[in-house]
């Protein structure tokens, strides 16, 4: 059986496709006894209105497009939900898209949105895709970068400054005296891995202590899990008194491996440990974890702003937006 379409109700109604149209969209035009049959003629037939179509003759949709590098990461979930309050306040409504740190992936949902001529586009990138951006704004389509800079400006942006997020974890774990610092994150072409570790190294060089850069293939507990288990396999005097991890998902990796290969290694006796973003998780760890801080659910919520704004002004100049990191101080590294 096919769809109900407007023509039905116009023909069921006795009134024209245009009438039928004034009276579900702009009731306050037409004559009251008119939208009365033209309602009643919806409930005869069960037909529902398809605002997609709509929009989408209109030019635009009422939803943005959000893609993030890891949606298992709590930091981009709250991202996400702060993103999506603000904008349903405006009446939007938010699609998510996980990259899975994959240009491939990235490159496909930039491809979705674009199709469904959201009202504009979130993206935390993995890769330099400046580039795809222009070309939808050609289109009528802004973009803003969530959790990373824009390296030319060209694009609105809202961040942490992770070069001063890096050198803080780093300077922390030297103020509370230890020297043989690792620093675990990857992969290297994530712009926030390779600004907290140009931070980190900032502040090693600083002082005399020394940083070992372990890298990895993702942001993810397992491989943080195999990063821990690497340093664990050393001898006592071989390993690193302190490890700075990328985000807390790794920290909480590094933290199981510590715990779990059959060898004693206390937290923070023997290595003191740090992560980034500041997850609920870390306050929950075996071992409460050190982190730094960023305001996830702001950065959405700042994005959108900007986003709407964006919308209606094209021709606004791009914004960079940069909140401060902090530092939160739990037993990992006490």
């Amino acid at each position: 059986m096919s769809a109900v379409s407007i023509r039905d109700v116009a023909l069921r109604a006795g009134v024209s496709v245009g009438t039928v149209s004034n009276a579900i969209n702009r009731p306050n035009i037409v004559a009251a006894n008119t939208v009365a049959k033209v309602q009643a003629a919806i409930d005869d037939l069960g037909f529902i209105r398809n605002d997609a179509a709509r929009q989408l003759r209109a030019g635009r949709s009422k939803t943005i497009g959000l893609v993030v590098l890891d949606v298992r990461n709590p930091f981009f979930t709250d991202v996400a939900r702060g993103a999506e309050d603000q904008a349903a306040i405006a009446g939007y409504t938010v699609l998510l898209g996980n990259s899975d740190e994959s240009s491939v992936r990235e490159a496909t949902y930039l491809d979705l949105f674009d199709e469904q001529r959201v009202h504009g586009v979130l993206i935390s990138p993995f890769d330099d895709i400046t580039p795809r951006l222009a070309a939808l704004r050609k289109r009528g389509i802004p973009a803003v970068l969530v959790d990373r800079s824009s390296g030319d400006e060209s694009f609105s942006s809202v961040s942490v400054d992770d070069l001063e997020g890096g050198r803080m974890a780093v300077q922390h774990l030297i103020d509370i005296g230890r020297r043989r610092i690792a620093f675990i994150g990857g992969p290297m072409v994530i712009r926030q891995v390779a600004d907290r570790l140009a931070g980190a190294r900032r502040a090693a060089a600083e002082s005399d202590a020394r940083l070992e850069v372990i890298e990895i293939d993702a942001l993810s507990v397992l491989e943080g899990r195999r990063a821990g288990a690497s340093i664990v396999a050393r001898s006592a005097d071989d390993r690193p008194d302190a490890i700075f991890a990328a985000n807390d998902l790794v920290a909480m990796g590094v933290l199981q491996a510590l715990m779990m290969q059959g060898v004693d290694v206390r937290v923070p006796d023997e290595i003191a440990l740090i992560g980034y973003d500041d997850i609920d998780f870390a306050s929950a760890a075996v071992v409460p974890l050190s982190s730094i801080r960023q305001p996830s659910a702001l950065i959405g919520q700042t994005a959108v702003e900007i986003l709407l704004d964006e919308a209606q002004n094209p021709d606004a100049r791009p914004r960079q937006v940069v909140f401060q990191p902090e530092l939160v101080v739990r037993e990992s590294t006490r």
